[in-house]
């Protein structure tokens, strides 16, 4: 086996094992999400605090969402969130932000460019959660792009740098 394509075996499989890192860290989040009993009114005011700081700071948060593929799996991908605005309109909040996509299983790695933000149109509502038992949980879901599902925002990762590619 030549050089190049060990190196690009190499590539392949650290992206693979990154692949796996988010998928276990999305799966743990949606089940502390739905333990903690979240509801759509208290994950709204979470997302009013991140368009108050993007607002004054550019602050953009890091997120996790799936992603499904042409074949069905869903697969777990990673971006930075910058909230413009929310709103409420009879009984449904959307999220009005711009969406830096980081890493998907297709591209790997992806480094934050004037060509890269999208803007998304995200909706919060209430679900019932049928596992053991049955309880109320709260799910972020992309509305212009039903392909992706399931947002997870962390208040705690927060970077200023995006600002300057909207």
């Amino acid at each position: 086996m030549d050089a190049n394509s060990l190196y690009a075996n190499y590539r392949s499989w650290q992206r693979f094992q990154r692949q796996e890192q988010l998928g276990r860290e999305h799966q743990a989040a949606l089940r502390k999400l739905a333990d903690t009993g979240a509801m759509a009114s208290r994950v709204t005011e979470a997302y009013r605090s991140m368009a108050d700081r993007a607002a004054k700071e550019g602050a953009s948060y890091r997120t996790l969402f799936q992603r499904q593929r042409d074949n069905g799996d869903n697969l777990a991908c990673e971006g930075w969130l910058f909230v413009r605005r929310v709103l409420a309109e009879g009984g449904t909040t959307r999220i009005r932000a711009t969406l830096f996509e980081t890493f998907t299983l297709e591209e790997g790695d992806i480094t934050p460019s004037a060509e890269s933000p999208k803007k998304v149109t995200l909706d919060i509502y209430d679900e019932l959660l049928v596992q053991k038992t049955m309880k109320l949980g709260c799910r972020t879901d992309r509305q212009d792009d039903e392909r992706d599902t399931r947002f997870i925002t962390f208040l705690d990762s927060v970077r200023g740098d995006l600002r300057q590619y909207l």
